[in-house]
């Protein structure tokens, strides 16, 4: 975002997790970027952080949560788009494929619900991959979640809404989020609009179809439940509890 005249906040070096709440470590440097790798803080959506409203103060670094071993989940049965050929009540049913979410051994321990992350538009640049996997969460169980692999991903005029079951919600806005090398981001749900006007709705039991995303979606809603990534930077962020 060159010429703005907007400071943008430093990146990261080093590998660190980024999760849900994304900005709990803004309110507390004015704009800095996520710390290192190796810093503790309290992340309502990866971790248990005890009760009150949602702070910007470190903690110290939580206990691991232990996980079963990882067995794959069935995930609902997706119909195809049509059958072909088959005239209503002269054949037999159309076959169904079922989608098995295969876990991810390197995703870590997070929390539901998910936070709403929204943007007039994400920019998707490197895509490797979206495909569905389960997570660990907190209690001990697994759930099934889209996985979305990237070199880069930016959304701009970023919201994020992070809630918990009582409380004030955390609201961040910035007007870019940029998050940047070895992106993983783990959704439950993904509604957007395409180029021609068209919305779309994703999730764990409706992936997009051909495990393929347009490089650019508009006027984006995502339910986020974590992500990873080797930096991440906010253009003018501002943070608020509602």
């Amino acid at each position: 975002m060159t010429g703005t005249g907007r400071r943008r906040a430093e990146r990261a070096p080093t590998r660190a997790v980024v999760v849900a709440s994304l900005v709990i470590a803004l309110s507390a440097a004015g704009g800095a970027a996520v710390p290192a790798a190796g810093a503790s803080e309290c992340i309502p959506l990866l971790m248990p952080c005890g009760t009150g409203a949602p702070t910007a103060s470190p903690t110290t670094s939580p206990v691991p949560v232990p996980v079963p071993v990882p067995v794959p989940v069935p995930v609902p049965v997706i119909p195809p788009l049509g059958a072909v050929g088959t005239v209503p009540g002269t054949g037999p049913a159309p076959s169904t494929v079922p989608i098995v979410a295969v876990p991810d051994p390197n995703a870590p321990t997070l929390t539901l619900p998910a936070a709403q992350l929204g943007g007039s538009s994400i920019s998707i640049i490197g895509f490797h991959s979206i495909s569905v996997v389960t997570v660990p969460l907190a209690n001990g169980t697994r759930t099934p979640v889209l996985r979305l692999e990237a070199d880069e991903v930016a959304v701009t005029d970023f919201m994020l809404d992070v809630r918990k079951a009582t409380g004030p919600s955390l609201v961040t806005n910035a007007t870019l989020m940029d998050l940047r090398g070895n992106v993983i981001v783990y959704l439950d749900s993904i509604t957007a609009t395409l180029g021609d006007g068209t919305t779309v709705t994703f999730g764990a039991a409706t992936p997009p179809p051909g495990n393929e995303l347009p490089q650019t979606l508009l006027r984006v809603n995502l339910g986020l439940v974590g992500v990873t990534a080797n930096s991440i930077a906010f253009t003018a962020p501002h943070q608020s509890l509602k």
